[in-house]
């Protein structure tokens, strides 16, 4: 079942018999006694998670109209949701929300929510692009704050039900389904 050196003939055919090829990536050829291995099939609709990157661009705030809406004219609740999450339940929604909301008023909301993207990127080892998370917060904050929200929730959070709700779904078993991009149709 196991090749051994002495076998290495039947899976090269430039190769003298008794050694082992040098770059060790097996030779494809008609004398090799199986097919290489295909890669997995993967659905043209099918958001595929790639390690280091966001699920969603900056600038795809309208991929979710409601989220985009609210956090245009409330942020206060998309960030509050954010933080419930991102801290672990160690800021709740209501007060994290207000807080911003204060913040808001002296211009200063950016710097607070800026530390929580750190925090999400440092959680789920995510880019710092397209430029510091400072920057994005302070000339795109709504887009940041949207970005921030779709991201959490490709990563299976329900927004609206908080921390503790989503720890106890996920003590009971219970999955969300994959998030799937709508593609073309027939």
């Amino acid at each position: 079942m196991y090749s051994s050196q002495n076998d290495a003939h039947t899976y090269t055919t430039d190769v003298h018999p008794g050694t082992v090829p040098v770059s060790g990536f097996p030779n494809h050829s008609a004398t090799q006694p199986y097919a290489p291995p295909q890669p997995p099939y993967i659905s043209s609709g099918v958001r595929v998670r790639v390690p280091g990157k966001w699920s969603s661009g900056l600038c795809h705030c309208c991929d979710d109209v409601s989220t985009c809406f609210v956090t245009c004219f409330c942020p206060c609740i998309t960030f509050g949701q954010i933080a419930d999450i991102v801290s672990k339940g160690s800021s709740p929604c209501a007060a994290s929300g207000a807080i911003y909301g204060l913040l808001a008023m002296t211009g200063f909301a950016c710097l607070y929510s800026c530390f929580y993207r750190s925090s999400l990127r440092a959680q789920y080892d995510l880019a710092e692009s397209p430029c510091v998370d400072c920057l994005v917060h302070f000339f795109c904050e709504a887009c940041a704050l949207c970005q921030e929200y779709r991201e959490l929730q490709d990563r299976g959070f329900d927004m609206g039900i908080g921390w503790e709700a989503n720890m106890d779904r996920q003590k009971r078993g219970v999955i969300i389904a994959p998030v799937v991009a709508s593609g073309m149709t027939r």
